[in-house]
């Protein structure tokens, strides 16, 4: 029987706004990997690494209905760093959130790593809560009319986001700042009631391949190796066999505990620590343990991809981002392509290698009417091709980064998110996966008719250089800005000229201007009327971007 319910809130914000500060005066149990084991972050005062923790309360009366077995619900406080440099740990982090605690500054209210926290939030998780930190450095003659100006501020800020009129609360979670004498922390019983006022019973499923994102790891002397994290899905029962893709090896669990109690089996959202047989730590410090085989290792792949509209750069193709995967960060190479047609079987838009796709030389972003900018994808993806290979789950989150950007811009560093659709097992994937995949450029030649040779036949000029291999083209459509459709037949004479048959015959008065040898040139645009304009010739065709071969094709 389940007697306790865990429910994993994210604290994020900017650096030094408080969160390690609010989350030491919310909990009661800290977790191993808790406020930040680095020897570095204490003795700077900052987090550098994800911080766990937890504190329980009486299960909500409004849950008491839909978990009937529970008696108390668990919160784990996942306390995200807030350093620019940092962001790849706070991604990390937010895959693993229920709700999203930002924590801002009264004082200076929201800066920029403020605004990516948000952006992440927006991408991970449904639900948030703003924590306005910091209310006893405001003099107490103008913290109630500060705390109601930077609430209205907040409401601003987030219209236009899926937190539009989420709740906010101002604490102080550490009164006095750093220098404080340690005294209670005030106002948390307010913040408390909204946090369970908000605690909702997320789908946890215990089916399906078991996946562990683990965030410390540690020996115990006789027993084994501990590591701890959040389970992201499925279930594991002690002896089960799991497997560390990063060592390639598989280890028996032998023990679980959930915040220092031992229990039989843990599901998708608790928080855990697991003792395997033994293992150097130091081989493990963060990472993704499985069921045996549920984690591909992979080189390159498809994802779904949206831009994120607070990112003002361009998101060209062939450029390189910081790509995270999971919670896996390499450098990869990016390159766009859309579905312009509207699916009439259900508007899925899966990707699909029996469909033809455009290719975009950059990502466009979604306007707030859900209408892509000109031009219109209905559905837009990327190819992806890493610098090393990236163990991660299947449809796992995909955020596209320019980390190298000074951190001291007041600018958001993360451009794209999307779902990885399609993983590339084999490494060489360029060879034998990407050929099928069906993205095309539109490619547009244009000449001029010089003659006709007869009633059926016009000798074109300027579509071709004298080097092309004009017998590649051989068969190909083109129209004439006169009206006629035409093909190629193939090359006529040295020059590039092209020799082109008109099914249903050139107009009589085109036959009559543009007959009569060689020597009778095409009119010239500056001295004909405006009924005479020299006839343009216009081929168009795709060119399939990952076709080894580089055909030409016509629809």
């Amino acid at each position: 029987m389940m007697a306790t319910f865990n429910f994993n809130v994210g604290v994020l914000g900017h650096v030094d706004s408080g969160k390690t500060s609010l989350s030491k005066a919310l909990s009661t149990v800290e977790s191993t990997a808790s406020f930040d084991k680095n020897p570095q972050s204490r003795e700077r005062g900052i987090t550098l690494d994800l911080g766990f923790s937890s504190f329980s309360v009486d299960i909500p009366e409004h849950l008491r209905a839909a978990a009937p077995t529970c008696q108390r619900l668990q919160y784990t406080l996942v306390d995200c760093p807030g350093h620019a440099s940092l962001i790849r740990t706070i991604i990390g982090g937010a895959q693993i959130i229920d709700l999203m605690i930002l924590v801002v500054d009264i004082s200076k209210g929201v800066q920029t790593q403020t605004a990516e926290c948000l952006v992440i939030g927006e991408i991970t998780c449904d639900h948030m809560i703003v924590v306005l930190n910091k209310v006893d450095l405001v003099p107490q003659e103008k913290r109630e009319a500060q705390v109601e100006k930077m609430k209205k501020r907040m409401h601003k800020t987030l219209e236009s986001t899926k937190f539009k009129g989420c709740p906010i609360c101002a604490v102080a979670a550490k009164p006095g700042g750093s220098e404080g004498n340690g005294s209670e922390s005030f106002v948390l019983t307010e913040l408390i009631s909204i946090l369970s006022d908000n605690t909702y019973l997320p789908k946890r499923e215990s089916s399906g391949p078991f996946i562990f994102s683990v965030d410390h790891c540690f020996s115990i002397r006789g027993q084994g190796t501990v590591m701890t994290g959040t389970t992201l899905s499925g279930s594991v029962v002690i002896n089960d066999t799991i497997e560390i893709p990063s060592m390639k090896v598989t280890k028996k669990v032998k023990s679980i505990q959930m915040f220092k109690k031992p229990v039989d089996s843990i599901i998708q959202g608790d928080r855990a620590g697991i003792c395997v047989t033994q293992f150097d730590p130091k081989h493990l410090e963060r990472g993704l343990v499985c069921t045996p085989g549920a984690l591909p290792t992979i080189y390159g792949g498809i994802i779904s991809v949206e831009k994120i509209g607070y990112y003002k750069g361009l998101v060209n193709s062939k450029a390189k981002f910081h790509i995270t995967s999971g919670h896996e960060t390499v450098m990869g190479k990016v390159s766009f392509f859309g579905l312009y047609e509207k699916d009439s079987a259900g508007n899925n838009y899966e990707f699909d290698f029996d469909k033809d796709y455009v290719y975009q030389e950059e990502l466009f972003r979604k306007s707030s009417s859900g209408e892509g900018e000109d031009p219109h994808p209905v559905k837009q993806f990327a190819v992806i091709e890493y610098e090393r290979p990236v163990t991660c789950p299947e449809r796992c989150l995909v955020i596209g980064s320019k980390l190298d950007t000074d951190i001291h811009a007041n600018m958001c560093r993360l451009a794209f998110h999307g779902r990885l659709l399609v993983g590339f097992q084999d490494s060489q994937y360029q060879q034998a996966v990407l050929p099928k995949v069906r993205v095309y450029k539109t490619k547009v030649r244009e000449g001029l008719v010089e003659r006709c040779n007869d009633e059926y036949t016009v000798i074109g000029k300027n579509l071709f250089k004298k080097e092309t291999n004009i017998q590649n083209f051989a068969g190909m459509k083109v129209a004439l800005s006169s009206g006629e459709q035409g093909v190629i037949e193939g090359g006529f004479g040295q020059s590039g000229k092209v020799k082109i048959r008109i099914p249903d015959g050139v107009k009589p008065d085109i036959y009559q201007r543009y007959s009569g040898g060689s020597k009778k040139k095409a009119p010239k645009a500056e001295d004909t009327p405006s009924d005479h304009q020299p006839i343009k010739i216009s081929l168009t065709f795709k060119r399939y971007m990952y076709d080894p071969e580089r055909k030409m094709k016509q629809t």
